[in-house]
């Protein structure tokens, strides 16, 4: 039960910041999602922090793990919003936006969890 609490309070905060973030005035929203962008490589970037931190510290509280990674990252990134938002990009009739933005959140946000681990060796 304690695990299943800690989740849902890492959530609650992450899906909190996720809101704040989307609410940022970023001009040219409709030709390219930049707010779920940034919170998804944002959101990358912390979970590679976290796994960076564990591969330095096996010591690591597994409770806290759950609250950091599936709470509050779970939480916080979006992976659902940006599928809706990249059909509706390509519904729109921006195909080569849609395409871009595919491609640049799984890149960018791959070398965001790999940064982690090459910056802080």
């Amino acid at each position: 039960m304690l695990n299943c609490l800690l989740v849902g309070l890492g959530g609650f905060i992450g899906a909190v910041l996720r809101y704040l973030i989307s609410l940022i005035p970023i001009k040219n929203t409709e030709s390219f999602p930049i707010n779920t962008f940034i919170i998804n490589i944002v959101g990358a970037f912390a979970i590679g922090c976290i796994a960076f931190a564990v591969s330095k510290n096996e010591n690591i509280d597994p409770k806290l793990l759950l609250f950091l990674k599936v709470g509050i990252c779970g939480g916080f990134t979006t992976f659902s919003t940006f599928s809706l938002e990249t059909v509706e990009l390509i519904k729109g009739g921006s195909v080569v936006t849609a395409i871009i933005y595919v491609i640049a959140s799984i890149v960018i946000g791959v070398l965001a969890v790999m940064l982690p681990q090459l910056v802080l060796k």
